[in-house]
């Protein structure tokens, strides 16, 4: 199973002890228990941003298909793949 298969149905929250700064179209994420520190592009920051919105990994491939040029596909694999790495590092929940 990949990751796009074990992700596609759940939602992923921001840790609680992670701390987001934006600047312009980019953010930085920091794990204050961990001190692990994550640099997020446009489209990570914008992934970031629907995740505190609450929205699930669905939503998220949705919303970013109607603001990016790539296919259902290519995002659902991209999505998964970020939300998993933060998961990984500590930086959000599922």
């Amino acid at each position: 199973m990949g990751p796009g298969n074990m992700t596609r149905s759940r939602s992923f929250h921001p840790a609680a002890d992670v701390v987001a700064a934006a600047l312009d179209d980019e953010a930085v994420l920091l794990n204050v228990s961990t001190g692990v520190y994550f640099g997020l592009d446009e489209v990570g920051t914008r992934i970031w941003a629907l995740m505190t919105e609450g929205a699930d990994m669905d939503a998220i491939v949705e919303q970013l298909a109607a603001e990016f040029d790539a296919s259902h596909e290519q995002l659902n694999a991209d999505v998964a793949a970020f939300a998993e790495q933060l998961h990984a590092h500590g930086l959000v929940r599922a």
